[in-house]
């Protein structure tokens, strides 16, 4: 047998694992030459590997659990950012191939090849590359779009069940009957009731707030609702809790052209109506960094929303009351409230759960859970800085939560919170959307600071637009608010989650069923 020496033969086995090999190197180092060539504006192709400026760690990195195309375009968007990127003109973007299958079809066509060279090549491919990049931006922009109207716009069953109540008003008379009958009409002034105040035009997640309060209510007969809506709501809105009274608890439904103001106290409400008119014209056509998240904003209805604003006016829709429980429509009440009525705000304004974890109620050392103000408001702007407000304002303190709030309409009106917020909301549009973009939360974040009171976290929890939360949080809590693109009342909510809201609905009610609400 002849001894095996250094000098063998090389193995034919060898051959196809180099082919392989090869086949897959050669053509991510024709690709980087390539890009280098071109960035470099060269006359000519480089004549040597070593003047293209390899290094011993290529920036084209692949192994087996990579895919080809995203790690070519990774390090593309890297070398345009680095300035090498070669301007193409428009139209050669434009009229680019759409994949790589149909740029080599291209270039291996007769009339193509004849004319073929690598500077063509490569001009082709950097051009069908930025054509796959705003394609799949702008695809990102309608997907967010799509996302966001689906979660801000109004099921037909819902429409159709705003269009049979205000049939039901022209044509009932139970439908119009006197909400609260008049021997109940002074208790919408008493103080010595649990007065519950919602500001809404959601026919549907009204009665879900209205029946789950009274369902955790120990004495709902000392509950008055109060429920506000806008004038092309007001006959369905009417209509629905005429037909479906909440005795022994006292409710009434208003519409904002019911209200006769005072001229003072109306001048005050104007300002804030024509200060957002003033915002959302300005805010629509204002230029801005981020133009995606705008359109966005743009399109969600409680940006420009009157309804969303007129909360700041609680003391001038009840002059005659000294506190109010205000909710928002998103909302199911797990709990009685009768002990947040009666808590003592020690002359603060407003007592608000806050997203800061708090073992006892009133303390505030714990950590941030949830949004800090400087997540609402840019504290990089001087003009915010150098409001007098503004001085122990902090980035880094934690925002409190909307949902349920208790205020104490006294002290709100003696600290002129209105105005405050009036000015803020002025600012920020003087501003130029510096402070905030356009919004109801971060003015009331500022208008409010100092005055707020924070509240056991166990009275509300929030986010239930989004994942599924703790379960053992989600039944501990006195309400549970659906802050979100994930609302109850639409297909993209939580199945789970929609199973709690729609229990507060009855099944049977002829205008639910008919309407294939549920």
């Amino acid at each position: 047998m002849k001894p095996k020496g250094p000098n063998r033969r090389f193995s034919h086995r060898l051959v196809v694992p180099a082919v392989l090999v090869a086949g897959l190197l050669l053509p991510f180092v024709f690709i980087r030459a390539a890009f280098l060539a071109l960035d470099a504006r060269a006359a000519s192709i480089c004549p040597s590997i070593s003047c293209l400026g390899w290094t011993l760690r290529p920036r084209l990195l692949l192994d087996s659990s990579q895919d080809f195309g995203k790690e070519l375009r990774r390090v593309y968007l890297e070398e345009a950012e680095e300035g090498g990127h070669t301007n193409l003109d428009p139209r050669s973007v434009n009229a680019a191939p759409d994949s790589l299958d149909d740029l080599m079809s291209e270039m291996s066509s007769p009339s193509s090849y004849q004319h073929l060279d690598l500077r063509t090549l490569l001009l082709k491919t950097k051009a069908m590359l930025l054509k796959m990049d705003q394609k799949v931006q702008s695809a990102k922009l309608r997907a967010l779009i799509f996302q966001h109207l689906a979660s801000t716009g109004i099921p037909k069953s819902m429409h159709c069940l705003s269009l049979r109540l205000a049939e039901q008003y022209l044509v009932n008379a139970a439908a119009r009957s006197s909400l609260p009958p008049p021997e109940y009409a002074s208790c919408l002034t008493d103080n010595s009731y649990v007065h519950v105040a919602l500001i809404t035009d959601n026919i549907l997640a009204a009665a879900v707030m209205v029946s789950s309060t009274m369902t955790s209510a120990a004495d709902p007969e000392k509950v008055v609702f109060h429920i506000i809506t806008d004038k092309k709501t007001y006959t369905s809105m009417h209509a629905w809790f005429a037909i479906h009274p909440v005795f022994p608890a006292i409710l009434e439904v208003r519409g904002l052209h019911q209200f006769d103001f005072p001229p003072d106290v109306n001048a005050v409400i104007m300002d804030t109506v024509e200060e957002l008119h003033r915002s959302s014209s300005a805010y629509r056509y204002y230029r801005g960094a981020d133009e995606d998240s705008r359109r966005l904003l743009a399109l969600k209805p409680s940006t420009f929303s009157l309804l969303n604003y007129m909360r700041i006016h609680l003391p001038e829709l009840f002059p005659k009351l000294e506190r109010v429980i205000f909710m928002h429509d998103d909302v199911v009440v797990q709990r009685d409230l009768t002990s947040l009525w009666y808590l003592d705000l020690h002359g603060l304004v407003m007592g608000a759960v806050s997203a800061q974890e708090s073992d006892d109620e009133g303390s505030g050392d714990g950590l941030c859970i949830g949004k800090t103000f400087g997540d609402y408001i840019n504290f990089s702007n001087p003009m915010l800085t150098a409001s007098p407000s503004s001085y122990v304002l902090q980035r880094d303190q934690c925002a409190w939560l909307e949902g349920i709030n208790i205020f104490d309409l006294q002290a709100w009106r003696e600290h002129n919170i209105t105005r405050k917020y009036q000015l803020w909301l002025k600012l920020n549009r003087e501003s130029g959307f510096a402070l905030w973009p356009m919004g109801s939360l971060p003015p009331a974040l500022l208008a409010f600071h100092g005055q707020v009171l924070p509240l056991n976290r166990s009275w509300l929890l929030s986010g239930l637009g989004w994942p599924m939360p703790d379960p053992e949080l989600l039944h501990s809590a006195a309400v549970i608010h659906f802050s979100g693109p994930g609302k109850p009342w639409l297909e993209t909510g939580h199945p789970e989650l929609r199973k709690i809201w729609r229990s507060h609905l009855n099944h049977n009610d002829e205008l639910i069923s008919s309407c294939m609400v549920v």
